[in-house]
């Protein structure tokens, strides 16, 4: 498929704001959906709704093979040895929330215990172990990125003691775009005995992903920014981590066994998915990776690649506007642009775009940290799509002039 028609498969494309043509430039925050993931939605909710993994009629086997289908399809997608190592959860914060509450249950933490997060995370992962330290007597320590967005991996080693027990950082960040060197840093964190976490959302639906090439231990990501259903998401362990792991909830499926006296907890990854899961939703995972493999053609990339050069030249040209996560090597930027504009706030902008048709994302964009590290209270930022065109880039950098000079 070409590029045309690759966007007739997202209808909402095709959509009118304020009687201007829809651009839809905040995939960093939740991608469109194509008609397959649709039709597949559609398709368990009308023909298949039925509970899971419970009873034996035909209604509710049909529904637990397309969930279980589904997880042996991300394995394959992501790398993993086999389908016990993947979890199903609402997205990557209910992923980084199970890792955490697992660590902490299961006794892997002592007080005294370090957890190294790198300084360009998002929320989801900051929050929750910092919701661990402050209830098991942890130090956090922050792995800094450079002014141009990068990791300060020479920083790494010294960072990293005997009492560093994981390191959590993202595959890319949501607001600098740039591609983390994730193996380089499972290398130095596994010579160090120091497990490694990484937030694959931004990656995802951009990079053909192998965990264990990325060398990773724990890998998560949601399925709502890769064209599949809100609600979705993925946890990623090694098999021998997770089965040391107590239960994240408590109810029905699971257990082994209940007594009064005493539950067993079913093997995993069961052990993890208490009460009724996404019936509808986990199964458009499936259509959902079809089209992150269609998007990796050669054309598509190249087009993405022009849109990457076109807009780093632009914002390279103009002294007024800062692009945050610039790295040496275009190679790892993604098309994700963060930028401050000097004389204009970043909502104002965000607000005259959008008259124009043009849909981005104003704010901190649920990483104050980063913010703080870069001296600014917030960002406009443009994430661009494979669906997305030349067209579309051309378009933003004329409205995106128009605005300034409204404001200025």
């Amino acid at each position: 498929m070409d590029i045309h028609q690759i966007r007739s498969q997202f209808p909402q494309l095709g959509e009118k704001v304020y009687g201007r043509q829809l651009v839809y430039l905040d995939n960093a925050a939740t991608s469109l959906r194509p008609v397959q993931v649709v039709e597949k939605w559609d398709e368990m909710s009308l023909r298949h709704n039925s509970n899971l993994h419970r009873a034996v009629h035909k209604t509710a086997v049909d529904a637990t093979e397309e969930y279980e289908s589904t997880r042996a399809a991300v394995a394959a997608f992501i790398g993993a040895a086999e389908p016990a190592e993947i979890i199903f959860t609402s997205g990557t914060t209910q992923s980084c929330n199970l890792l955490a509450s697992c660590l902490e249950n299961g006794g892997f933490f002592r007080e005294g215990d370090e957890i190294l997060i790198c300084g360009s995370e998002h929320h989801s992962n900051i929050v929750p172990w910092q919701m661990v330290a402050g209830r098991k007597g942890l130090k956090i320590k922050v792995l800094p990125v450079d002014d141009r967005g990068e990791i300060r991996i020479s920083e790494l080693p010294a960072l990293l003691s005997g009492r560093t027990r994981l390191c959590a950082v993202a595959q890319v960040s949501n607001v600098l775009g740039i591609i983390n060197p994730i193996p380089e840093i499972a290398r130095i964190c596994h010579a160090n005995g120091t497990l490694l976490f990484v937030d694959g959302a931004q990656g995802i639906p951009h990079l053909a992903t192998d965990v264990r090439q990325l060398g990773c231990d724990f890998y998560a990501f949601s399925g709502h920014k890769m064209y599949a259903a809100p609600g979705t998401g993925i946890l990623y362990g090694r098999r021998e981590l997770l089965e040391a792991f107590p239960p994240y909830m408590g109810g029905g499926e699971m257990i082994e066994s209940v007594s009064w006296e005493k539950t067993t907890y079913a093997p995993i990854p069961r052990r993890f998915e208490a009460g009724t899961q996404n019936i509808s939703g986990v199964p458009t995972l499936r259509p959902a990776m079809e089209m992150c493999k269609l998007l990796e053609s050669r054309e598509i990339s190249a087009g993405s690649d022009k849109i990457r050069t076109f807009l780093l030249d632009f914002f390279a040209s103009r002294p007024d506007i800062t692009l945050y996560g610039n790295p040496a090597d275009p190679a790892r930027k993604l098309p994700i642009f963060s930028i401050t504009v000097e004389g204009a706030h970043h909502e104002d902008l965000a607000l005259i775009l959008d008259k124009m048709g043009i849909a981005t994302r104003s704010g901190q964009m649920c990483a104050e940290p980063l913010m703080d590290r870069f001296g600014v209270t917030g960002m406009l930022r443009a994430s661009f799509a494979p669906y997305n065109t030349m067209e579309e880039a051309v378009y933003f950098t004329e409205c995106l002039q128009k605005a300034i000079d409204m404001l200025k």
